[in-house]
């Protein structure tokens, strides 16, 4: 007599559940292949900076559903498993849909505005040295191109409106944390999450190609989409 294994996607909701499968066949092409190929890839459904010349309508979109390495994909999908069923219950299955797509746009929105200050800046501040005849510092024409060269890819921008959503719906939810011996309520710990990416966005701290800006756009969204819909708070659960 065979034993009967359950399939265990067959209790996550749909929205999750097909999220989670296109995720993982979008990395398939970082198991497969390597160097040129998997770069075209990404320079094809990455997202640019809108002015860059590598940029294209589809990306904003396309973005998602990549990921650099495997520690990106395995938080990500894990975040996505572990908030997203929670969340996709309480709002359901279409407004859930919405939710995650919209936090992954305003993500890459917020991004984009930050890059746009940036650009600004450094362009006026290069005018001004050559004008006056003042050696163009290096840093700031790297800066250039990573803006326009430098491709964005994860779903980081949408799960990070998850987590803000779930802090707000679900705030005693007590989470276990890396290093943390004890569990932490998600009323504590997800705002000091949001902060820490704050501080890191407006430190810039050199080596660190992590668009935090994106996540903390992620965020912004969701916190505005839960206001705006007027969600409630689950009574009957957590």
């Amino acid at each position: 007599m065979s034993a009967f294994r359950q399939n265990p996607l067959a209790n996550l909701p749909p929205v999750v559940k097909n999220l989670l499968i296109i995720n993982v066949i979008c990395f398939i092409p970082y198991i497969v292949f390597s160097g040129a190929t998997y770069d075209k890839y990404i320079e094809l459904f990455g997202v640019y900076y809108f002015n860059s010349p590598l940029f294209k309508a589809w990306q904003p979109i396309t973005y998602m559903f990549l990921h650099g390495n495997w520690m990106h994909i395995l938080f990500n999908m894990f975040a996505l498993y572990s908030f997203g069923m929670a969340i996709e219950y309480t709002l359901g299955s279409k407004r859930f849909f919405n939710f995650y797509f919209i936090c992954g746009l305003g993500a890459i929105a917020l991004q984009m505005i930050i890059q746009s200050y940036e650009v600004y800046s450094l362009t006026g501040h290069i005018t001004l040295n050559i004008n006056a005849n003042i050696p163009v510092d290096a840093s700031g024409i790297k800066k250039l191109q990573e803006i326009y060269f430098g491709p964005m890819v994860g779903a980081s921008g949408a799960i990070f409106g998850l987590l803000i959503a779930f802090g707000m719906l679900y705030p005693n939810a007590e989470l276990m944390i890396m290093f943390i011996p004890v569990p932490v309520k998600a009323k504590y710990i997800i705002p000091v999450y949001i902060l820490i990416e704050l501080g890191l966005g407006v430190g810039q701290f050199a080596g660190d190609s992590v668009a935090h800006f994106a996540h903390l756009g992620g965020a912004l969204f969701g916190f505005l989409l839960l206001k705006i819909w007027r969600v409630q708070r689950p009574n009957n659960f957590f």
